[in-house]
């Protein structure tokens, strides 16, 4: 199709026009799709190490009527109950004992209670020949129960128990009681709980203040 001079201009201005309509339209849009384009903010390395669940502790107020003092321990309250359990049910068990069954059976009793090293020493104790005649010809039985009198010490993986412990005896038809106090020690064991140690509470005292 043939243009005239004139029409050739008006065509060329119109596409001026509108070449400078599209640019300003660009220049506009342009910040937005450049903020776009601009890499994330990566969180403080604050905010990216911050625990999932609060620590553990008391950041409020403290009531007295209402203080959870297990917060503040290496031990849960499951965890105290079944050491506690585990002390006093232990010192029952170690005075426990008859003149007519042999010391397999009484290291029997020490079974998900104290360490198995532990046990073992204990059965190692009452087999001594000597002590095992004499339980047979005094026909010696001595039952065990035991009493939580408090917490000595309370460490990371360890909880110490004072807990008397009390037997009646009976020897050559003749019955008698005896008390004594020890300090047992329980620790964890991997996922439980045992008696790892114990020793008359009034040993190794040095430094005590109570």
């Amino acid at each position: 199709m043939n243009l005239t001079d004139r029409r050739r201009k008006l065509l060329f201005a119109g596409l001026v026009v509108l070449l400078a309509a599209v640019g300003v339209y660009l220049t506009l849009a342009a910040p937005s799709d450049e903020h776009d384009d601009e890499p994330q903010a990566r969180p403080s390395a604050t905010a990216s190490q911050a625990p999932a669940s609060p620590p553990p502790g008391i950041q409020s107020t403290v009531d007295p009527g209402d203080f959870d003092v297990y917060r503040l321990l290496p031990f849960s309250r499951q965890e105290f109950a079944a050491a506690a359990d585990l002390a006093q049910r232990f010192v029952a068990a170690y005075g426990t004992y008859r003149y007519d069954e042999t010391p397999q059976a009484y290291v029997a009793q020490f079974a998900g209670l104290a360490t198995d090293d532990l046990g073992q020493r204990l059965g190692q104790g009452m087999a001594t020949p000597a002590m095992v005649e004499e339980r047979r010809k005094e026909q010696f039985v001595a039952q065990g129960t035991a009493s939580l009198d408090e917490v000595r010490d309370i460490e990371k993986n360890s909880i110490i128990f004072l807990v008397t412990g009390r037997q009646q005896v009976t020897r050559s038809g003749r019955t008698s009681s005896d008390s004594k106090q020890y300090a047992v020690t329980v620790t964890r064991d991997g996922g439980s709980m045992r008696v790892y140690s114990f020793e008359p509470a009034d040993a190794g005292q040095a430094g005590d203040t109570g």
